[in-house]
């Protein structure tokens, strides 16, 4: 048996990558080792599949994470962002390479120089967004840069929302991915560039009166910036630009309906102990009461949609509260777990759109591209499909020896994107283009 891929978490997300590297691992003579924190989740994402072997691991446990590390030619961590550290830290111990569709954080640039010490490669933010993102938009840029073209505005959009076949609650969502990031999103606040200048918007304004865009066959999206768009000014190499920004897209029904929720501050993370066998319905109304909120939830009631929306989510049921939820926003989290769930024959939706102005010479140009792909089901869905994916194919490009390079990277360089884009596009993930001229 040739090289061996160990693959840290067995999680939502990582259905399809295990599986496309388990057809590879056949194909090319691989050996996987599957771990995951929940021994029975590993075996069943495994399913008796040949050349690999799935096991129950405490990624906290030190002496067992590094002995898996050290049986390793290659680390894959499909693990919840704050545990990346504890494997990268072993991978730099032990030499190997790590691949992850996690955003770089402080502590991965802590350790760069020693990566590149090393001679090894961490390749992060190989997901979707992070990821597909990247290497889309930076394969249109590169080539109006080759051209002499000069790029004056940027707005990547990307969002996982539900298919219009399995569209029927009144949020037009339901969740494909982490919930507790759906829940702590906007959290952070956002800056943005437009016209020139700095935009700064706080956690409650961020789903207030959201623009649009409208996609052929779709229709309108509505969308919100994401944290701090302006670090990846210098990451594309857009000096310059009037217009900058990274949005969340989703349907104007949500928009509306999360600003209410926010407003009526139930994603507040304050911790609390509830009564015993408190119900959603007493605690929302004690909620609403105690924070003087009841004139605005009277006003959000005026509107006919947010009305049907609070309820279809559980709010004035009498349903008892489990115990381990103290805080509304775990709460929240709980209600919508259910509410939102992916039944089986559900399909998800991604989609992503780059729209992209830039001049050559004195003329004016716009482009349009735009990536929308439905899932097959519950378990196979578009979201599994856009993180999973491109990370597998950055594995396998790397054993393979055609993506030879070293130290930290995200999917900005041609040595890196061009051929994941290649092997995307045969699974059916490919974008359109639509250009403008002025």
């Amino acid at each position: 048996m040739g090289q061996t891929i160990l693959i840290i978490g067995a999680g939502k997300s990582a259905t399809v990558l295990i599986q496309y590297l388990q057809r590879k691992a056949v194909e090319n003579d691989w050996y996987i080792l599957l771990a995951d924190g929940d021994a029975e989740t590993a075996k069943n994402k495994w399913n008796n599949a040949p050349n690999g072997m799935a096991l129950g691991i405490d990624i906290e446990n030190e002496v067992d994470r590094q002995n898996l590390v050290q049986k390793a030619h290659i680390v894959v961590s499909m693990l919840p962002a704050h545990l990346h550290f504890l494997v990268a830290k072993d991978c730099l111990t032990f030499e190997k390479p790590l691949f992850t569709a996690s955003y770089v954080d402080d502590n991965m640039r802590s350790i760069a120089a020693e990566i590149e010490s090393k001679q090894l490669l961490f390749l992060c933010e190989m997901g979707l967004d992070p990821g597909i993102d990247h290497m889309s938009a930076m394969a249109i840029i590169d080539e109006i840069h080759s051209k002499g073209g000069k790029i004056t505005g940027f707005k990547s959009h990307c969002g996982g929302l539900v298919a219009p076949e399995s569209d029927d609650n009144p949020w037009h969502y339901k969740i494909s991915w982490n919930p507790r990031n759906i829940i702590l999103a906007g959290k952070a606040g956002a800056i943005y560039l437009e016209n020139g200048a700095t935009v700064t918007k706080n956690y409650p304004a961020i789903f207030d009166q959201t623009p649009t865009v409208d996609l052929p066959g779709i229709g309108p999206l509505a969308y919100y910036p994401n944290r701090n768009s302006l670090s990846y000014i210098d990451t594309y190499h857009l000096h310059g630009v009037k217009d900058f920004v990274r949005t969340t897209l989703r349907y104007p029904a949500f928009c509306s309906g999360w600003n209410a929720i926010i407003q009526l501050q139930l994603t507040d993370e304050a911790v609390f102990q509830l009564a015993p066998n408190t119900t959603v319905q007493k605690w929302f109304e004690q909620h609403i009461q105690q924070k003087g909120l009841t004139a605005l939830l009277s006003t959000f009631n005026e509107d006919k949609n947010i009305k049907e929306q609070l309820e279809f989510i559980g709010l004035y049921e009498p349903t008892s509260i489990p115990v381990q939820f103290n805080s509304n926003a775990t709460i929240l989290q709980w209600l919508l777990e259910g509410k939102w769930k992916l039944n089986a024959g559900d399909k998800d939706l991604v989609v992503m759109l780059h729209e992209i102005e830039y001049s050559i010479g004195n003329r004016p140009f716009k482009i349009d591209s735009s990536m929308v792909l439905t899932g097959d089901d519950a378990i196979h869905t578009a979201m599994a499909k856009t993180v999973g994916l491109p990370l597998a194919m950055g594995v396998c490009a790397y054993l393979k020896g055609e993506i030879n390079m070293t130290g930290l990277h995200i999917p900005i360089d041609a040595r890196i994107y061009a051929p994941i884009l290649k092997n995307l596009a045969q699974e059916g993930i490919v974008f359109q283009e639509t250009l403008t001229t002025y």
